[in-house]
């Protein structure tokens, strides 16, 4: 793994190598989302549209390989998510 030292400006600005702008597809005026873990602060490059749908057919594809049927009206009619939400006895 390479590793950057990037000098972080007045603003707490960083300015991310052209290199890896194209690599990983961010472009001078979209969104990155950043996401702190244990190691440190990961910034992630925004999948344009066309991806996040690709990535929907896949899992949509993926899911139907499973035997899933698809949700019919009325299906979550009586469902609240508070439910999911509610601590189970032990």
């Amino acid at each position: 793994m390479v590793e950057l030292k990037l000098k972080v400006g007045e603003k707490g600005q960083i300015l991310i190598p052209k290199l890896l702008r194209e690599k990983y597809g961010v472009k001078e005026g979209e969104a990155v989302l950043i996401e702190p873990t244990g190691e440190g602060i990961l910034v992630k490059g925004r999948p344009s549209p066309e991806q996040i749908l690709e990535m929907l057919r896949r899992h949509e594809e993926e899911v139907k390989a499973l035997g899933a049927r698809s949700p019919k009206l009325g299906d979550l009619q009586r469902s609240y998510l508070e439910e999911e939400f509610e601590e189970q006895p032990s």
